[in-house]
């Protein structure tokens, strides 16, 4: 009698440890989790090439330093308003005093890839197919896992059109697109990438087939190792992607292509201390470096020191995510102290932005404050970011300039800074913005822009901004003039200015290319709650394909 209940007691406990690490067991199937493919050597110093040993006495163009934060929401910045009292960003604020704060800043895109595009590109990177998020196709296995059970909303995976999917790494932005990096080359630029890339993982994609001489390369997505004595973790147990990612990412870099390594230290700090080095090396030479940061994306980690520096009566993921705020404010302290040192402070230009708004699955409500939406809508929370340009001597000082810009128009007016040649053979939607900051410009950099995700889209002209989704099937009109932070859709009581926003849409996407792959899977998105809030039937939300 005994052996009989012991059969089924074993059996039900199996099946429940099965289901309990089904994640890690799918993860594995599909190939997403191998040590064995990428082994990570010791750390190793990074070989900078070594720039003049002079410099010439010939009139040099400016250097360049471009500060790309990942997932920062402008509400994280203490001069956009600071949605942590705690967490002060002083050296950040510090390129508001002493350069221009744009205050309407817009990424190109409410999601990295495609936003990382149009940047590099200065071009809606709908122009040339890079529309979607490069996402493996096996996650269509794991997909159905991602979706908790108790959400109002399902997400909706197309595993049919996998077969359209090239493998994950040969994902990338056609190399017929001129990036930054290409363009200053012929203008004399030694040209630097460090940290995330997340356009294409082949050699035809990375970045030394795209322009840069250099490249440490963000390989795997852990900013210390989960064990590490001084990382302090914080797992969000309510969002099925953070489960993904922990048990995925690994602790690795490269160089010019390289096998991986280990980094050393916390990865912002790490990739600041790389950083420095680069700019010592090139003291002599004119240079541009691209300093793409992981942070403040997730898996969350930060330093224990910096953690622990903060109140104690913030919550344990507040202080986790305060503390990587802190790491990249940092950052920026570092590297402007490291120009001065040079001798370089002057006569470098430095950018300092975030590739789309911050997201609803970390479970804080209030990092794109005052803005309503998160990453991955197009609302104000999702596309307004931290944006700042610093070039003493150059751009007024203290500057709070009022009107839309994109990052879009990074490529362009980096040019026009270093005297190189802006692509004649091809659209390019960015605007150089050195005439509207430096002159009595009257005019306004854009009458129009424009963001894509599949059947999700928005158009803002003239005061007024549009988003219009096909699921739900739903137009949202809203006159930021008078409206900013999106309170009251309009849409319903001004049909003309609905047709009139629509036109522009239709002979925009008229010019766009198709998507250089499908996308298979549409996720729900809370508009105004975060991932951990229960859902009810009347929130607003939309779909984002990946």
């Amino acid at each position: 009698m005994k052996k009989r209940l012991l059969i089924p007691l074993i059996v039900v406990a199996s099946a429940g440890a099965l289901y309990a690490l089904r994640m890690p067991i799918l993860l594995h199937m599909t190939g997403w989790i191998s040590d064995i493919k990428h082994p990570r050597a010791p750390n190793r110093a990074v070989p900078w090439q070594a720039g003049p040993a002079t410099a010439s006495t010939a009139a040099r163009p400016p250097n360049v330093i471009v500060i790309l934060i990942d997932d920062m929401g402008i509400n994280d910045v203490s001069s956009y308003g600071g949605g942590m009292p705690e967490v002060p960003t002083p050296n950040i604020d510090r390129l508001a005093t002493e350069g221009v704060r744009f205050d309407r800043g817009y990424s190109a895109n409410a999601v990295c890839s495609p936003s990382r595009a149009s940047l590099m590109t200065g071009r809606y990177a709908t122009r040339f197919g890079f529309e979607f998020t490069p996402t493996p196709g096996n996650m269509a296995k794991v997909a159905p896992l991602l979706t908790s059970g108790d959400r109002l909303r399902p997400t909706v995976v197309h595993p049919e059109r996998t077969a359209d999917i090239a493998p994950f790494n040969e994902l990338g932005m056609p190399t017929s697109e001129l990036t930054i990096a290409e363009v200053l080359k012929p203008a004399g630029y030694h040209t630097v990438h460090i940290g995330k890339w997340h356009l294409g993982g082949t050699t035809e994609f990375r970045p030394n087939n795209q322009g840069f001489d250099e490249t440490l390369f963000m390989e795997s997505g852990l900013h210390l190792p989960e064990d590490s004595a001084e990382v302090e973790n914080s797992k969000q147990d309510f969002d099925p992607i953070d489960k993904f990612l922990w048990p995925n990412m690994r602790y690795a870099a490269s160089y010019n292509g390289g096998d991986w390594f280990t980094p050393r230290g916390y990865l912002a700090d790490y990739y600041t201390d790389e950083a420095i080095k680069v700019i010592e090396a090139n003291r002599n030479q004119p240079f541009f470096l691209y300093l793409a940061h992981w942070g403040v994306h997730t898996p969350l980690q930060a330093l224990k020191s910096d953690y622990d520096a903060l109140p104690a009566s913030m919550s344990h993921r507040e202080r986790v995510y305060g503390a990587m705020v802190v790491s990249i404010d940092r950052s920026v302290g570092r590297i402007l102290t490291a120009l001065k040192a040079q001798g370089l402070d002057d006569n470098t230009l430095v950018v300092f932005t975030s590739d789309n708004g911050a997201p609803g699955y970390l479970g804080l409500p209030d990092v794109n404050k005052p803005y309503r939406g998160f990453k991955l809508t197009l609302f104000e929370g999702g596309v307004r970011v931290p944006y700042f340009a610093r070039w003493p001597g150059h751009l007024p000082a203290g500057t709070r300039y009022p009107n839309p810009v994109s990052s879009l128009d990074l490529m362009p007016t980096i040019a026009a800074a270093a005297g190189a040649m802006v692509p004649t053979d091809r659209v390019i939607d960015g605007v150089n913005l050195l005439p509207f900051l430096t002159s009595a410009q009257t005019t306004v950099p854009h009458d129009v822009l424009f963001w894509r995700d599949g059947g999700y889209e928005m158009v803002m002209a003239k005061g007024w901004k549009l988003q219009q989704a096909e699921r739900p099937a739903k137009t949202w009109l809203y006159h930021l003039d008078e409206d900013p932070t999106e309170q009251h859709n309009l849409a319903d009581s001004n049909p003309e200015k609905v047709a009139e926003l629509k036109a522009l849409l239709t002979a925009h996407n008229a010019e766009m290319k198709p998507a250089l792959w499908p996308s298979f899977i549409e996720m729900p998105v809370m508009v105004d709650k975060t991932l951990d809030q229960k859902e009810s039937a009347d929130d607003e939300y939309v779909y984002w394909q990946n």
